[in-house]
């Protein structure tokens, strides 16, 4: 791709938190969109499950990243040693399992389990012990291959350790690998970010994924979020990693659920890509433009 264009990529979870082959006709569907690659959930299923995965991606000619979350029984901030063991080798399991599928990025709120709150803000040890399971995960990546880990922010709603790209930032210097970084997702960003451009100015080169989701995790470009002071500011730091779609819908009612969504904001998931793609295309086209 031309150098300053980024990765286009859409992830699975607008139609489901394990992909199969009922779902390999949307990869052909997304690549003729001109979609670079998909992002596939890590939760569940075994090497042969997601080698017969990969190779469908590589036959739509695809790339692929993939996104995984711990729960409560594997959460990374537990007081409890074994549990903090659990949560190294949950990681291990979905890194290894994100190389079978090829990967290039393990992306997520895998910091902390994903809704578990203490009724209070983050202590200095959650973080320190956030740091060291997220350094041997960072470990064991690095013996296997070239996979970057990418933790998400999330907002005060989804999690209490990280609410900010500085949040997430200060994690990644704690954790001191060269293969950890940001996930920078707009939604979260839209919540918790007062001045977008001058957040990702600050973190600058920790951001190692961005999600393209709008306020309403509907259509891109359809609602709130300022994607033209993301896009400028994201140039500005010369950044041109993936820019993955992440919307959600009912298609799958025990995720929906767990993730609160309980309407549709789209007339049909198709929408969702199919306008999704343009808009960031023409967007980012539009902020080189203003700059």
């Amino acid at each position: 791709m031309p150098e300053n264009k980024p990765l286009v990529g859409m992830n699975m979870l607008l139609w489901t938190d394990h992909v199969g082959p009922e779902h390999f006709p949307i990869f052909d569907q997304l690549a003729a969109a001109g979609f670079d690659g998909v992002e596939i959930p890590v939760g569940q299923g075994d090497e042969g499950h997601f080698r017969e995965v990969a190779r469908a991606i590589r036959a739509a000619g695809l790339r692929c990243t993939s996104v995984t979350a711990p729960g409560e029984d594997a959460n990374p901030i537990s007081p409890d040693p074994a549990v903090r063991r659990k949560a190294v080798e949950r990681m291990r399991w979905a890194i290894d399992m994100s190389y079978v599928l090829g990967a290039e990025t393990l992306v997520g709120p895998f910091h902390s389990a994903f809704k578990v709150f203490a009724g209070r803000g983050p202590t200095a040890d959650e973080f320190a012990w956030s740091a060291e399971v997220m350094a041997e995960a960072s470990d064991h990546a690095l013996a296997g291959g070239e996979l970057v880990l990418a933790a998400e922010f999330l907002n005060r709603f989804e999690c209490y350790l990280v609410n900010t790209p500085e949040d997430t930032a200060r994690l990644a210097a704690m954790v001191d690998r060269p293969n950890f970084g940001m996930l920078y997702d707009t939604h979260h960003a839209h919540i918790e970010v007062k001045d977008p451009a001058a957040s990702i100015h600050a973190v600058g080169p920790t951001i190692r994924h961005v999600h393209i989701s709008e306020n309403d995790r509907g259509t891109p470009g359809s609602g709130q979020v300022r994607f033209i002071e993301t896009f400028e500011a994201l140039q500005g730091i010369g950044y041109t990693g993936w820019l993955t779609i992440e919307a959600f819908s009912r298609a799958n009612p025990d995720f929906a659920a767990a993730i609160h969504v309980w309407r549709d904001y789209f007339d049909s998931p198709d929408d969702v890509w199919r306008e999704g793609i343009r808009f960031i295309r023409s967007t980012w086209d539009a902020a080189i433009t203003d700059r």
